[in-house]
């Protein structure tokens, strides 16, 4: 099969790196990525475009880049791109998008895109023609989530998705709506039934890991999230993914990471799993 993958660009933002880094010290985590005068590092909104027997087809961690932008207020304000930019860049707009693989629907959103939320502005679902794919088990977590974690699921664009009538709920590790070449691991560490992707390519598979492991800093088993349900659990699924892709000799797709897109990993003498091969950025790669 002819499979190619990009990269797509959504609108990066800031987040409080103490959070992010969890019990990381400030010292080290700081050296990583340089925190602003409030605390808060950028991180990527990076989307996987696969091209695929005439579909395309994105992956994305979390829901929030299906909402569209607000738009500008007046002229004097810069535009910042974002993922419809980006799909433009390479000749497809909205309505070229067959199906939208979800990891999750968590959709933490800027504060400009909350203000208007809570005035009753609700953004239109982007995609009118794509098919929605989710965990059965995390759909159950958004329709009824916990209060530690009800902040990040919109319930506005969670009903939408529902009322779309083109949400395909998965149980398994296949997806029939996807066929062949495609795979997927369930992830509980982050959040209870995160959907993680294995896609065959010619020279190995590729694993999107979502926000389990949201950049190279985050190979290091000891580095966890504060945004984490489950810090120990996260520990674990990792070891076991990142053993599992070792063996295997495949990629790693990131989407938060600010620099990196993809990477191989091998296992130094010391055990400590280590990145090479990176690539900022993919364009039409086929492995």
């Amino acid at each position: 099969m002819n499979r190619r993958i990009s990269t797509l660009a959504g609108r990066r933002r800031r987040l409080d790196g103490g959070l992010l880094f969890g019990p990381t010290p400030r010292m080290q985590w700081a050296h990583w990525i340089a925190p602003d005068l409030d605390n808060t590092v950028e991180i990527a909104a990076r989307v996987l475009l696969v091209q695929e027997q005439g579909k395309n087809i994105l992956v994305m961690a979390g829901a929030d880049s299906l909402l569209a932008s607000p738009p500008r207020t007046c002229r004097c304000q810069p535009r910042v791109p974002g993922l419809l930019d980006s799909l433009a860049l390479r000749a497809l707009d909205e309505n070229d998008i067959d199906v939208v693989v979800l990891t999750h629907v968590q959709a933490p959103l800027c504060d400009e895109m909350s203000e208007r939320i809570r005035e009753g502005e609700m953004p239109r679902l982007l995609f009118p023609r794509a098919r929605f794919i989710c965990g059965e088990s995390h759909w159950h977590r958004a329709r009824h989530p916990h209060p530690r974690d009800r902040h990040v699921f919109l319930s506005s664009l969670v009903n939408r998705l529902e009322r779309s009538g083109r949400l395909s709920l998965i149980n398994t590790g296949h997806c029939e709506l996807l066929g062949d070449g495609w795979c997927f691991h369930t992830s509980d560490g982050f959040t209870p039934g995160q959907l993680l992707p294995q896609i065959e390519l010619p020279g190995g598979p590729l694993l999107f890991c979502g926000d389990l492991i949201p950049g190279t800093h985050w190979l290091d088993l000891e580095v966890v999230s504060g945004r984490d349900r489950n810090a120990e659990r996260v520990i674990d699924e990792k070891e076991h993914l990142l053993d599992h892709l070792v063996a295997i000799g495949g990629r790693l797709f990131f989407a938060r990471d600010p620099e990196v897109a993809m990477v191989k990993i091998m296992r130094d003498r010391k055990s400590r799993y280590v990145p090479f091969d990176h690539y900022r950025t993919l364009n039409r790669f086929e492995g």
